[in-house]
């Protein structure tokens, strides 16, 4: 018989000791942190807006410790959170009440390489840098490049559908994973996928990668690599505007060309970068990076015109790095701009938003109208191939009313997105975060029939529960459709 939470955690802020023995016994000493200080470092994500002390932080070192871990938490009831290093900004690892959190950080190695069929096989704990540098003597690079790919995990670029400067060519996480081990909500391993490009029956790989840790945890993943191109040219472009570049954007894509990659900086951002990194960015109004990579004739050709559509949308430099090491630096200041902004604001929200190619004059107009409402500066650096908003709100903690404004500037900029037939998300995913948005984008169907798909996976809601969805009914809770209550249908109260 299962004991309820009051019953294991009576203090409502400690574990009982006979579970941490079980969990120690499978973890071992080291695998397990439980004091105070030691989950201080586990209370929140990349988005330390949101913070939540775990009971226990368990540290696996293989998935048969992580199928004991969870097996144990079936039994007992015991919410887990699945963690890999942490970077996630929408608060997707964020601990919940009364659970505890699974790191999978001592889980990364890389167990096979195979060039010849051009996939690898890696634990979930592997940096997503790592990958590349496996692979890249065989001329073979792995695609998703997120900003923090130098930190962050597999399991958690899995998790979150992780995207990056380059997939717009290439894709995102799910265009790269052939097939993934589970362990499933109940201490059970699945095999989805596998290593052939198509298998047949339902694409449960594609239905996990995203699911935000709601469906169970990945602790193995079969990825493929990629060849590197022949050449690989990297332009820069000046822009008295953000309307401007986007018009450039635009005319590129019309073109016919597919660029690796298309990213934009307004004023604020290369201030940031600058002060950060000192990649020698023109100072304007928005800077344009266009990336192309292919035979060496295509990429020159492609160039020229890339160069002719920014001089016809007014560009007032443009520059094209001549080394290796002058691309890397270009590079490494557009990743470095979500940190940088310490450097020129004590706090800052880190939002993620997608609208269509031709929305973007109006929609950074709104935002800029918004920021100029508020008093709340707002900086820009986004996936401008694909519409892939990054605004990031700038302000101070320490100024009474001004974290409160940031947090509902944010969300407003979402509503933009999706008025403008967006979405709440490119690739930070949903987690605690925006769960609130999710009614505004899908309808009660919509939600519900997600909702359906994770209990089949998870009935009792043990794993990452409370993310994405934002009333979470359990599974039995209320079978069948939703039925509005009669004081909705009146209009007297309103379901949130």
């Amino acid at each position: 018989m299962a004991v309820s939470a009051a019953m294991l955690f009576p203090a409502g802020d400690t574990m009982n000791r006979d579970l941490l023995q079980q969990f120690r016994a499978i973890v071992g000493e080291r695998g397990l942190l439980s004091s105070p200080e030691e989950l201080h470092t586990y209370e929140c994500d990349g988005l330390t807006n949101f913070r939540v002390m775990p009971l226990a932080v368990l540290l696996p070192a293989n998935t048969e410790q992580v199928q004991g871990i969870v097996r144990i938490c079936h039994r007992e009831r015991i919410p887990f959170v699945a963690r890999g290093s942490g970077t996630g900004l929408s608060g997707g690892a964020l601990p919940v009440e009364n659970g505890i959190v699974i790191s999978l950080a001592r889980m990364n190695r890389i167990l096979e390489v195979e060039l010849a069929n051009a996939r690898v096989v890696v634990e979930a704990g592997v940096i997503n840098l790592e990958v590349t540098s496996r692979v890249q003597p065989g001329e073979y690079f792995y695609a998703p490049d997120p900003s923090s790919q130098s930190v962050c995990s597999i399991g958690g670029n899995v998790a979150e559908n992780s995207g990056g400067a380059h997939c717009l060519k290439y894709g995102f996480t799910t265009t790269h994973v052939l097939g993934l081990e589970v362990v499933l909500p109940d201490g059970s391993l699945a095999h989805f996928g596998g290593k052939t490009l198509d298998s047949p029956g339902y694409d449960l790989a594609g239905v996990f990668v995203g699911s935000e840790g709601t469906l169970g945890i990945a602790t193995k993943a079969i990825l493929r690599i990629v060849k590197r191109p022949e050449c690989i040219r990297t332009l820069l472009a000046a822009f008295a505007d953000t309307n401007e570049a986007g018009a450039a954007v635009s005319d590129v894509i019309a073109a016919g060309m597919l660029p690796a990659a298309i990213e934009m900086m307004d004023n604020l951002a290369i201030q940031a970068a600058e002060a950060a990194v000192h990649a020698n960015y023109p100072d304007c109004g928005a800077l344009l990076l266009v990336e192309l990579d292919g035979p060496i004739a295509e990429v020159e050709a492609l160039m020229q015109s890339v160069a002719t559509i920014c001089e016809k949308n007014a560009a007032w430099e443009i520059r094209v790095a001549q080394t290796d090491a002058e691309r890397s630096l270009v590079w490494k200041g557009r990743k470095a701009a979500f940190a940088a902004m310490g450097r020129i604001s004590p706090n800052y929200i880190v939002q993620d938003g997608v609208i269509p190619r031709t929305a973007l004059p109006q929609v950074m107009s709104e935002i800029t109208r918004l920021s100029g409402e508020t008093g709340l500066r707002v900086a820009n650096v986004f996936h401008a191939g694909d519409g892939n908003l990054h605004p990031l709100v700038l302000y101070d903690r320490h100024v009474a009313g001004q974290e409160e404004a940031a947090e509902a500037l944010s969300y407003r900029i979402l509503e933009l997105c999706l008025a403008a037939g967006g979405s709440i998300t490119g690739e930070h995913g949903v987690g605690e975060d925006k769960k609130r948005m999710m009614s505004q984008m899908f309808s009660e169907p919509d939600l519900t029939t997600m909702q359906r798909v994770r209990c089949a996976f998870d009935p009792l809601q043990l794993s990452n529960p409370t993310k994405i969805f934002p009333t979470p009914r359990m599974c039995g809770e209320k079978p069948g459709e939703y039925v509005p209550h009669p004081l909705e249908s009146a209009g007297i109260a309103e379901r949130f």
